[in-house]
């Protein structure tokens, strides 16, 4: 386990690397030992900085929820962090690319949750007993963290990420609202376009075989810190689509059929 004074001083360079948009190398590259738990508490120290310049917690994303994303990162479970307000941006909207240092997109859906979820014990059907509606959603992800080592071209570890806000940098809603039980949502499907040419597609089963698996997950994950998903919390269930690179300019458009689409431009 990495000390105090060293967590700290690791949150902190996150904190002025999304501030200033230059990538740090790897924190594993640096201190061999680091963990899981390290690489959240990290996480959890920078959350208090932005806490304290005034920012505040709006919910919550879950990423690494794929069997082949799983395999790649070498872990068994999912990752999460915190979705903090400020984050946040309308379908329609122009987002200043100048905002990111490497962003990339991923297809997900939202649950908007109308009553409190405290593990342990939760499950698929708590999930959408307590969820108000289900949306549409692009997560913006983005590495404050070389994704790739600069000299080595070695991944970073899931520890870098999970130290990174697990990537997450923005999150964009739209389409049509739904009832959880409205649709079956393993069968919520979508198509992701980047300047009109098809990108990705994906049906959300791929999160955990049922999107609100993953809230489950989470729910029952935090509980021992004593912290629960609060009513009226954003929780993104995760990517049902391999991350899509962004550039300058490019026009992203997410069709998820009879659920509506989303839209964005980085200008």
């Amino acid at each position: 386990m990495l000390s105090a004074d060293i967590v700290r001083l690791l949150a902190e360079r996150l904190y002025q690397a999304r501030k200033d948009r230059v990538q740090l190398r790897h924190f594993s590259l640096e201190h061999p030992g680091m963990t899981i738990e390290d690489g959240y508490a990290i996480q959890s120290e920078w959350v208090r900085m932005e806490i304290a310049d005034g920012r505040s917690v709006k919910g919550r994303k879950i990423g690494l929820t794929s069997r082949a994303m799983q395999q790649a990162s070498q872990i068994t479970e999912p990752d999460y962090a915190p979705l903090r307000d400020g984050m946040c941006f309308a379908t329609g909207s122009d987002l200043p690319f100048d905002r990111f240092i490497a962003p990339r997109v991923e297809v997900e859906l939202a649950f908007v949750l109308r009553s409190p979820l405290q593990g342990p014990g939760v499950t698929i059907f708590d999930v959408l007993r307590a969820t108000d509606y289900v949306t549409p959603a692009l997560e913006i992800i983005d590495a404050r963290i070389e994704q790739f080592d600069r000299d080595t071209r070695a991944p970073r570890k899931v520890f870098d990420t999970i130290a990174d806000f697990a990537a997450n940098a923005g999150i964009v809603v739209g389409g049509l609202p739904v009832k959880p039980d409205a649709v079956d949502l393993r069968w919520v499907g979508a198509l992701l376009y980047k300047n009109a040419v098809i990108e990705e597609t994906g049906v959300a089963a791929a999160v955990l075989n049922h999107p609100a698996a993953g809230v489950a997950w989470l729910a029952n994950k935090i509980a021992p810190h004593g912290e629960t998903l609060r009513s009226g919390d954003v929780v993104l269930g995760g990517s049902f689509t391999r991350p899509t690179s962004i550039a300058r300019g490019d026009v992203l458009h997410a069709d998820y059929g009879r659920l509506g689409s989303i839209s964005m431009r980085f200008v």
